[in-house]
């Protein structure tokens, strides 16, 4: 089975994203907007537990932050994706690489940028356009980062939460 863990922002910065991932994201109808803590990965279920108390002992070392997504932006010309920027990345940084280590850590090749899709998969050409049309509004908006959710991938290719993990920092 995969699974992926992520963030889901406030009910606010959704219907900022919702729009725009609607008209220009191919994953709209399979997720609700997101930032991804682990890429998705398979799973066999007798780890899920030690997974699990993984996950959980995160979230107790984590304390609640802030986030502010301050513009749109591009990774373009790696992939034709257009996202929503982090302004203050480091605290999701660390809540990743914590993801992503001990029973996770999969050696992952690539350099962590936190954001929010909200279109992929476009040609060049729309690419382009729309990120003309996007790349001078300003966001400023803030959200609570207060819990992670470990998702798993449904048959009909939807993903759902699996569990929810709150952040306290206690030790």
């Amino acid at each position: 089975m995969k699974y992926g863990i992520v963030i889901f922002p406030s009910r606010e910065i959704q219907d900022l994203a919702n729009p725009y991932r609607k008209r220009y994201d191919s994953n709209y109808s399979l997720i609700p907007p997101h930032i991804t803590l682990k890429y998705d990965f398979s799973l066999q279920d007798r780890k899920l537990a030690d997974i699990v108390t993984h996950l959980e002992k995160i979230a107790r070392e984590t304390a609640p932050f802030e986030i502010e997504f301050h513009k749109v932006n591009t990774f373009y010309p790696t992939t034709n994706v257009i996202y929503m920027a982090i302004k203050d990345e480091e605290p999701l940084i660390r809540l990743h690489e914590a993801c992503n280590s001990g029973l996770l850590d999969d050696g992952q090749a690539y350099s962590y940028v936190p954001h929010m899709t909200i279109g992929q998969k476009l040609s060049d050409g729309e690419l382009h356009d729309v990120y003309v049309s996007l790349r001078m509004m300003q966001l400023n908006a803030t959200t609570t980062v207060d819990r992670f959710h470990l998702l798993y991938e449904m048959d009909n290719g939807m993903w759902t939460v699996y569990q929810t993990f709150l952040l306290s920092e206690q030790p």
